[in-house]
């Protein structure tokens, strides 16, 4: 793919606790915060936020890392492109304060402002409440962001953080004790929370779905799909559901987990409202 121009999104400057952010927006209708994945807001990832305004969704897209549109991918970048860009989006996250990389039971304090975010966009697009989803570096984050109420539709796709090189740390997910107490307080209330990985991910264990299971009960909604499911282009082992190693066409199981996630934020957000 090529880089995308991203011409048919707004964009602003949003300012929270000293802050400041780009936003991308999309659509009408309730909002659903799309969290990007390393290295960033790339082609496939607007692929996915551009299908939300057909079922009467805003897509919002706050700027973290990487440069907006950029296409990364080996086949656009060939190696040395591709490496420099995950890099480049990669090093500054993982010194940065903002993310909990390494840490054990904490949720990145970026949380806090992507809260403020979804707050901001309930009010300004209405509805039952706000969707989000955030993939590989950043699905936690939709975990986190749910102890408000208004997160009513979390998404967690290929959640990798903390990196799973112990078993402890494959046993956990970057959410604080007291956040994910609050999410489970919502869950025996009803709230659903929504999760996809491939079953060979070693970036995303087993052992991390068991403990959101475990956790969460069957208020988690866990995706598992075959390694054999994933679009065998992109060069990495399959991990990335929704944008990288998505096959879109019908019948095939990456295509049937994102119409799930489609259908998630439709019933929570659209169907709820009417």
């Amino acid at each position: 793919m090529a880089d995308d121009d991203m011409s048919d999104f707004t964009r602003e400057e949003v300012e929270f606790d000293g802050k400041t952010r780009t936003v991308f927006r999309i659509g009408e209708g309730p909002a659903v915060i799309v969290i990007a994945e390393i290295p960033g807001i790339t082609p496939k990832v607007l692929e996915f936020a551009r299908r939300l305004p057909a079922l009467g969704c805003t897509a919002v897209l706050p700027h973290l890392f990487g440069v907006p549109g950029r296409d990364s991918s080996l086949q656009q970048r060939g190696w040395p492109g591709y490496l420099w860009s995950v890099a480049s989006s990669m090093g500054p996250a993982c010194v940065s304060r903002e993310f909990t990389v390494w840490a054990l039971g904490k949720s990145s304090p970026v949380v806090g402002w992507l809260r403020q975010l979804a707050a901001r966009e309930y009010q300004r697009c209405g509805g039952p409440g706000v969707g989000v989803v955030g993939m590989c570096f950043t699905g936690g984050y939709a975990l986190a962001m749910a102890v408000d109420d208004i997160v009513v539709a979390p998404v967690l796709s290929q959640p990798s953080m903390p990196a799973p090189l112990t078993p402890s740390r494959r046993r956990s997910i970057d959410i604080s004790p007291t956040d994910l107490a609050r999410v489970k307080e919502r869950c025996d209330d009803g709230l659903q929370v929504m999760g996809l990985r491939f079953c060979g991910d070693r970036a995303v264990p087993a052992e991390r779905f068991a403990f959101l299971r475990e956790q969460l009960g069957d208020a988690f909604i866990g995706i598992e799909l075959d390694d054999a499911a994933a679009n065998p282009d992109p060069p990495m082992p399959p991990h990335a559901v929704l944008t990288e190693h998505l096959i879109d066409e019908p019948g095939q199981p990456t295509r049937d987990a994102l119409d799930r996630v489609l259908d998630f934020f439709s019933a929570k957000l659209v169907d709820s409202a009417t």
